[in-house]
């Protein structure tokens, strides 16, 4: 059986950590706690679950804090965490048995990170991380912020998940990660296309929607982005083109990810509102209905799970309503009722097609 370290940076989690080690300890055979910075009770709770824990001044790049812990362990694999990550009890039990049985060829093993859940617990935002790495291989940490580790080696992708259970946050930590690319961005610093992509995301995610254009942009233009981050790019600009009264560019930024790969539900979903916004009814229906009736992607990207059979089905249905169609209507509704029972949209659509 393999063995593991927990490598985790922290900074002011007094609210969350026992929670996150509470939900791991089983499973690991070492904790290793780097605090960057701590001037709450977060020092104190990680020496209740360990005696490895170390100070690393923080120099604005979460990828050199990330390897000094990394630096730290001694066990087979290193496994990392963010302070409000959780391990559900059944996810533990499949990480329990995976330990048991992983076979010692295995350089790397992802996991389902899942970060957003709707008002009843559901996922609504999925991707795959690495999240156990062989520590012989001495893989590395790049990039100061949405750091990350190249999947080369022998790869496992699994589906066990890891829930991001954010509390409320501070403005200061909200917007820790745009501070740190604007740092580099006034330095001077040569972005790297990915990074011209994460920074996008965290202007876009600041509502900067005029500046996130730009550098979405600039990420398209360098034509050497993933594919995954070229079509989210696509999803993205849309948004922000909106924002920015920007219509006439929509329509042309959304049918450009067709060049990248097959159609996605966000994007031909997108197509619908775009239809949608200009009453032009009979158009959106045919877009949300084949972003109902795609098949889901094997995907290493953000997957927005709501548009993969409930949001489609649900616009199909008000589209309908629209066009006087409300036997058609009530079959889009209970479809997407299918994927969400407790949705308030479906009970409203359902009462009022009970009128009709």
């Amino acid at each position: 059986m393999i063995t593991i370290s927990l490598c985790m940076i922290v900074k002011n989690e007094e609210a969350v950590l026992a929670r996150c080690l509470d939900s791991i300890k089983d499973a690991v055979d070492e904790i290793i706690i780097v605090d960057t910075g701590s001037v709450d009770n977060t020092k104190a709770i990680a020496k209740g679950y360990t005696e490895k824990v170390y100070d690393f001044k923080w120099i604005n790049d979460f990828s050199a804090a990330r390897n000094y812990a990394f630096s730290k362990a001694t066990m087979d694999y290193q496994m990392w965490m963010d302070a409000d990550d959780v391990f559900a009890a059944d996810q533990l039990d499949l990480l329990l048995k995976l330990k048991k049985d992983l076979d010692p060829e295995v350089d790397i093993v992802t996991m389902k990170y899942i970060t957003h859940f709707d008002e009843h617990g559901v996922p609504i935002l999925i991707s795959t991380r690495e999240r156990l790495l062989k520590r012989s291989k001495g893989y590395l940490w790049k990039d100061p912020v949405h750091e990350c580790i190249a999947l080369i080696g022998n790869v496992l992708y699994s589906n066990i998940e890891v829930h991001h259970r954010k509390i409320n946050r501070t403005e200061d930590t909200s917007s820790r990660n745009l501070n740190v690319y604007k740092v580099l961005e006034k330095s001077g610093a040569d972005f790297t296309p990915r990074q011209l992509y994460y920074y996008a995301r965290e202007l876009k995610d600041h509502c900067y929607w005029e500046k996130a254009a730009i550098y979405f942009e600039k990420f398209l233009d360098t034509r050497l982005g993933w594919v995954e981050d070229n079509i989210a790019s696509c999803f993205n600009l849309s948004i922000c083109y909106h924002m920015l009264d920007r219509e006439h560019d929509i329509l042309p930024i959304l049918l450009k990810s067709f060049t990248f790969d097959a159609p996605r539900a966000e994007i031909c979903s997108e197509i619908g509102y775009y239809y949608k916004r200009s009453l032009d009814y009979r158009h959106a229906l045919k877009w949300f209905h084949l972003a109902a009736n795609l098949g889901k992607p094997d995907s290493l990207g953000f997957i927005l799970k709501d548009y993969w059979g409930y949001v489609p089905n649900i616009e199909c249905c008000v589209c309908c309503c629209e066009l006087g169609d409300f036997e058609r209507a009530k079959e889009y509704n209970e479809l997407a009722a299918s994927f969400k029972p407790n949705s308030k949209a479906v009970e409203i659509n359902r009462q009022y097609l009970a009128t009709k």
